[in-house]
């Protein structure tokens, strides 16, 4: 199998990262778990149409709503960071712009998962 790298490849290290099988199945997980919590969460919020601020946050208020919400709200954060992480990876061949590019899109997850679980947390908590 080492016949088909290079020499400089072999010094530079490059090479298979060891990383896919990792990122494909955490891909396939939150995909799943997004099926789920994506069919909870359409039909959560056809039940809050036409529902005003206090009904609505009634509901988010209820603990398997919030559970729920908080979980859905990290798979689809993790399931986004993982997608576009790929995509930089086949796609950005500039090291400098990738790496800036990576450290962009974990650090927009992150506190957009952080920011929205903070969000349930103070209606469920009451303010």
């Amino acid at each position: 199998m080492n016949r088909f790298r290079t020499p400089l490849k072999n010094v530079r290290g490059l090479g298979a990262a060891k990383t896919g099988t990792e990122h494909f199945v955490l891909q396939r997980l939150t995909a799943t778990a997004l099926v789920a919590l994506g069919i909870w969460f359409v039909l959560f919020v056809l039940s809050l149409l036409g529902a005003d601020y206090v009904a609505a946050t009634a509901a988010i208020a209820k603990p398997w709503n919030a559970v729920l919400l908080v979980g859905f709200l990290v798979a689809m954060f993790w399931h986004a960071q993982i997608g576009l992480q790929v995509i930089l990876e086949d796609y950005i061949h500039n090291s400098l712009l990738a790496l800036a590019l990576q450290v962009s899109v974990k650090f927009i997850a992150v506190l957009g998962a952080i920011v929205s679980v903070f969000a349930v947390a103070r209606i469920a908590l009451g303010n």
